[in-house]
């Protein structure tokens, strides 16, 4: 529980923290469950699971930092990384039982990549934030 908070803040927070990811699910497999979910014109299969689910990495990532830059660890990356990762391949599953549509590994794979990439930029975003805040205290400070 956040300090200082009563039970139902902490249920509140929890809920607008997890809510933008629970969403983003929700869209992923009313696509998916599409024969033929609509897809921009001369836009890869690939690149749409690169850009759909590093947007995933991201909401997830928001919501195991605590909702905050500066909650972006190792620790959060990696549990946002597996979140979206593990919903990437249940979507794959899933799509095996949609007519005109299968499992492909590839797309599993780059499901994979697009969250880590986008986690690792958000990531590397804050590690450059909280120097700059770092160089701006201390020269202040002089």
């Amino acid at each position: 529980m956040i300090s200082g908070s009563t039970p139902a803040t902490s249920v509140g927070r929890r809920w607008w923290l997890w809510a933008p990811v629970a969403g983003y699910m929700a869209l992923i497999f009313v696509l998916s469950g599409m024969a033929s979910p609509p897809i921009p014109a001369r836009t890869s299969d690939k690149t749409l699971h690169l850009v759909g689910y590093g947007g995933l990495g991201v909401v997830a990532l928001r919501a195991t930092a605590g909702g905050a830059l500066s909650g972006v660890t190792g620790g959060s990356a990696a549990a946002a990384w597996a979140i979206a990762t593990l919903y990437g391949l249940t979507d794959e599953y899933h799509q095996s039982y949609v007519p005109e549509r299968t499992a492909d590994p590839a797309d599993a794979l780059a499901d994979g990549v697009g969250a880590a990439s986008t986690i690792g930029l958000v990531w590397a975003f804050g590690i450059i934030a909280r120097r700059g805040r770092t160089s701006r205290a201390a020269q202040r400070d002089r």
